[in-house]
C-alpha cells in the first residue's frame, strides 16, 4: 500500500464519494446502462422494421429517429445509405434481417474507434485527463485506477485540479479506496503538482500516472491556455509524455461533445476519449456522430455509478446492447 502525500490540513477523504463494486457482469451492466438509448432507438426500430420493407417512408422515419438519438446528420446519412445498399444487395424482406443489417452498419461505423489503450510502452505511463466541469473526470480517474490495478499495474494519482478542494478530496477518497498514492496540494500550480507526481512515480517505479486537471469550458481561453501549459510541463518532466491525453465527455450533452473534442484537441492534442454517463441519457448515438465527424479512439465508456462500470469500448458489444 502506498501512503498519501497531502497537507495535514486536508480533510479526511469521505468513502461516500466512492461507489460500491457491483456484482453484475459487464454485459449485464452494459445492457442496463444503455437501456434509455435502447428504449429510444432499438425499441422503436423494431416496430419500424416490422413492415419488412426498406422504402422511402421507413428511411424517413428512421432518419428522424437516429437524429433524435444524437447520431448526427452525417452519420445518419451514412447509415441510411449503407442500409439501402445492404437491402438491395441482400434482398432484405423481414424485420430481423433489416435490423441485423442496420446493426452491422453501426458496428462498421464504430469499429475504427475501438482501440484499447496499451500502457506497456513507457514506465511510468503518463495519462493526462481533461474535460469540462461535471463530465465525470475525477470519478473516471478513480475507476481507471481500479481497472489498471486489475491488470496488475501500480498506479499513482496526481490531483492537478487545485481550484476545487472537493475535487482533491474526491481523488483522495478514490486513492484510499484503491490503496494508491495521491500527490496533492491545497493550492498552487496544477502543473507543479503533476510535475512532482511524475518524479515520485519514477522514484517508486510506478507503472501508471493518472493526472487530473481542472474542469474548464472550451470558451475559457485563459484556462485552455493553462491546460496547454500543463501538457508542456509534463513534457519537461518526461520528454516522451504525456503518453495519452484522455478527454472525458458526458454523453448527456449530445452534439456538444463534438465541439468539445475539437476545442480540446486543438489545445492539448487529444489522443483518446472516455464517454461517461451513458446510463443517464437516451442520446448514446453521439458516439456515431464522433465516429463520422471527428473520429478519436474511444478508450473507455461508462455505463453506471459502480467502480467497475468503466470499461474499454468494444463496438460489437456496444451495438448488441443497443439492439438487444
Amino acid at each position: 500500500m502506498f501512503g498519501f502525500l497531502k497537507s495535514k490540513s486536508d480533510a479526511a477523504p469521505s468513502t461516500s464519494a466512492v461507489e460500491k463494486t457491483p456484482s453484475a457482469s459487464w454485459r449485464e451492466r452494459l445492457l442496463s446502462g444503455l437501456a434509455r438509448t435502447r428504449a429510444h432507438l432499438g425499441g422503436r426500430i423494431k416496430s419500424l422494421f416490422a413492415r419488412g420493407k426498406v422504402d422511402e417512408k421507413l428511411l424517413e422515419e428512421l432518419e428522424e429517429l437516429l437524429l433524435t438519438a444524437d447520431v448526427g446528420v452525417e452519420a445518419t446519412r451514412h447509415l441510411l445509405d449503407d442500409l439501402k445498399a445492404r437491402a438491395r444487395e441482400e434482398k432484405l424482406e423481414d424485420a430481423d434481417s433489416i435490423q441485423a443489417a442496420l446493426a452491422a452498419a453501426f458496428v462498421e461505423l464504430l469499429a475504427p474507434l475501438e482501440a484499447p489503450l496499451d500502457t506497456s510502452t513507457h514506465n511510468p505511463y503518463i495519462i493526462m485527463l481533461a474535460g469540462v466541469n461535471g463530465a465525470g473526470k475525477t470519478t473516471s480517474i478513480g475507476k481507471l485506477a481500479k481497472y489498471f490495478q486489475g491488470q496488475n499495474k501500480s498506479v499513482l494519482l496526481a490531483a492537478g485540479d487545485t481550484f476545487r478542494a472537493a475535487a482533491r478530496e474526491q481523488l483522495l477518497a478514490w486513492g484510499e479506496r484503491n490503496q494508491v498514492a495521491v500527490i496533492a496540494q491545497e493550492s498552487g500550480d496544477p502543473a507543479a503538482v503533476i510535475f512532482d507526481a511524475i518524479h515520485a512515480a519514477r522514484a517508486r517505479n510506478i507503472d501508471i500516472v493518472l493526472a487530473d486537471t481542472a474542469g474548464r469550458l472550451p470558451s475559457q481561453q485563459n484556462l485552455m491556455e493553462e491546460i496547454a501549459k500543463v501538457r508542456r510541463v509534463i513534457q519537461k518532466a518526461e520528454a516522451s509524455g504525456p503518453h495519452e491525453v484522455l478527454l472525458v465527455l458526458d454523453a448527456n450533452i449530445g452534439q456538444n461533445a463534438l465541439q468539445q473534442v475539437k476545442a480540446f484537441d486543438a489545445a492539448i492534442g487529444v489522443s483518446g476519449l472516455v464517454l461517461t454517463k451513458l446510463d443517464g441519457t437516451a442520446k448514446g448515438g453521439v458516439i456515431a456522430a464522433i465516429a463520422r465527424q471527428y473520429p478519436k479512439p474511444v478508450r473507455f465508456i461508462g455505463v453506471g455509478e459502480g467502480i467497475d462500470d468503466l470499461r474499454p469500448f468494444v463496438a460489437q458489444d456496444f451495438v448488441e446492447a443497443l439492439f438487444a
